[in-house]
C-alpha cells in the first residue's frame, strides 16, 4: 500500500461519524430488552423511540410509520413479501393477478427476490432505462393494469448515481392503478432531501451504514394503513411488523447518524458536488478514451462512474488499491460476480466497456488534497494497464 490511504467507496459503506462512535460508546450499557416492563427495559425502549422520532422527522413521516430492520436488503424483502399475504388490497381483489413492476437497474436484493417471486406465480415486469439510467413514465403507464399490485423503483442508483423523479412516478402509479409504490432510497436518504409525504410513496427503504452509521441496522417506512406482511415472524416487536429483539445499540446509532445528516447534508452536498466536478473534468482532460456513466445532472453529487477503454476494471481497482486508493468496480453486493454490471448494460453500455468501469463514491471525510493524489494515480494506473493490453494497443494503431 502507498504512503496515503484515500477511501472513495462510500456507496459501498461509510466510516462511522465521530458523533456516532461517541453515542455507541455512551450507550453500550443500555442492554435491556425494549419489550421488558422493568426500568432497564423501559430505558432501552425510550432510546429506541427517540431514534424512531428522529428518523420519522428527517423523512417527513409519523413515528409509527417507521419499522426498524436489520438492513436495506431486509427492508426491500419485507416490502416484496406482501405477495405472500392476503389477496385483497385497497378494495381490489388480487386473487386473479399478482403483478410487480420494477426496473432493470435495481439493487440485487430486489432483482433476486423478484426472480424468486416469479417461481411462486408472481408476474414480474421490468422497465427499461435510457442511456442515463432514467425510466420512461409512458412505458410505466402502459405496463400498469388492474393486476399490478406493487411497483418498486429505486430513488438513486448505487452504481451510476442517477436520481429518478420519484414523485412523478408515484403519481403515475397511483393515478393509473391501485398498486402500492415502493422506493429503495438507501443511496438517497442522507444525501438529498427526502420527504415521504411530498413524494407520495407507500414504502421507503433506508440503511444506517450508507450514512455514517453502523452496519446491521436499517429502517422501513410503511405508510399508515397500507397492506403489510411481516418478513420475520415470531414476536410482537415493532408492533408485530418485525419479530426479533430490537438492536438497541444499532438503533441509537442510526438515530444519531440521522441527526448528523440533518445538520451536515446540505453543506456536504455542495462540497462534494465541487469535488465531483473537479475529478470528472480532470480525468477527462488527462486521460483519453474515457466515458462517464449516469445522468449528467440528475445524479448524486457523491457518485462518479467512469469507463476506460482498453482496461479491466478489476485490474484498475487492484492497482489503485496498491497505491492506497479504495474505489469500486460497481456494486459491492455484486462484486463476487464476473459478469459486467447489469446497470451499465441496461443503459446500453457494451459489455467490454462495462468491464472497464470504475465507481468513485465520495464522502464527508474526503478532502481536496486527496483529489489531486487520486487524479495523479489514475493517470499512472490507466497508462500502466493499457500498456499491458494488446487489444488497446492495436486499436490505437
Amino acid at each position: 500500500m502507498g504512503t496515503k490511504f484515500v477511501y472513495m467507496d462510500n456507496n459501498a459503506t461509510t466510516p462511522l461519524h465521530p458523533e456516532v462512535k461517541s453515542i455507541i460508546k455512551e450507550s453500550v450499557d443500555i442492554f435491556g430488552n425494549p419489550s421488558s416492563l422493568h426500568s432497564c427495559g423501559r430505558l432501552a425502549s425510550e432510546h429506541v423511540e427517540k431514534a424512531r422520532e428522529k428518523i420519522a422527522s428527517f423523512i417527513g413521516a409519523e413515528h409509527e410509520e417507521i419499522i426498524f430492520v436489520g438492513s436495506g436488503s431486509e427492508a426491500n424483502n419485507t416490502v416484496l413479501s406482501i405477495f405472500l399475504c392476503s389477496s385483497k388490497i385497497r378494495g381490489h381483489d388480487w386473487s386473479n393477478g399478482k403483478d410487480i413492476i420494477t426496473t432493470r437497474i435495481e439493487h440485487p436484493c430486489v432483482l433476486e427476490t423478484s426472480k424468486c417471486l416469479r417461481s411462486r406465480g408472481v408476474n414480474v415486469f421490468y422497465l427499461d432505462v435510457d442511456k442515463f439510467g432514467k425510466i420512461n413514465l409512458e412505458q410505466l403507464k402502459d405496463m400498469l393494469t388492474t393486476k399490478t399490485r406493487l411497483v418498486s423503483i429505486m430513488m438513486a442508483n448505487n452504481e451510476i448515481g442517477t436520481i429518478q423523479d420519484i414523485k412523478s412516478i408515484a403519481d403515475v402509479v397511483h393515478e393509473n392503478s391501485g398498486a402500492l409504490f415502493h422506493t429503495d432510497a438507501v443511496q438517497a436518504v442522507g444525501k438529498i432531501p427526502v420527504d415521504v409525504k411530498e413524494l407520495g410513496v407507500d414504502f421507503l427503504t433506508l440503511s444506517g451504514h450508507k450514512m455514517y452509521g453502523p452496519k446491521g441496522i436499517g429502517a422501513l417506512y410503511a405508510k399508515k394503513g397500507v397492506e403489510f406482511c411481516p418478513f420475520i415472524r415470531g414476536g410482537q416487536q415493532e408492533k408485530g411488523r418485525r419479530a426479533g429483539t430490537e438492536n438497541t445499540l444499532g438503533i441509537i446509532a442510526l438515530g444519531k447518524a440521522i441527526e448528523m445528516r440533518a445538520k451536515e447534508m446540505e453543506e456536504e452536498h455542495i462540497r462534494l458536488k465541487g469535488f465531483k466536478d473537479i475529478l470528472k473534468n480532470s480525468l477527462e482532460q488527462k486521460i483519453a478514451d474515457i466515458h462517464f456513466n449516469g445522468h449528467p445532472d440528475d445524479s448524486l453529487s457523491s457518485t462518479l462512474n467512469v469507463s476506460f477503454d482498453g482496461v479491466e476494471g478489476e485490474a484498475v481497482l487492484l492497482y489503485l488499491d496498491l497505491e492506497g486508493i479504495a474505489v469500486s468496480t460497481g456494486s459491492a453486493c455484486a462484486s463476487g460476480s464476473l459478469n459486467p454490471s447489469h446497470v451499465l448494460l441496461a443503459t446500453g453500455v457494451s459489455a467490454e466497456r462495462a468491464h472497464g468501469s470504475i465507481r468513485v463514491s465520495l464522502g464527508r471525510e474526503n478532502t481536496k488534497e486527496e483529489l489531486g493524489y487520486v487524479i495523479e494515480i489514475f493517470q499512472k494506473v490507466i497508462a500502466k494497464v493499457r500498456g499491458m493490453s494488446t487489444a488497446y494497443s492495436k486499436r490505437r494503431e
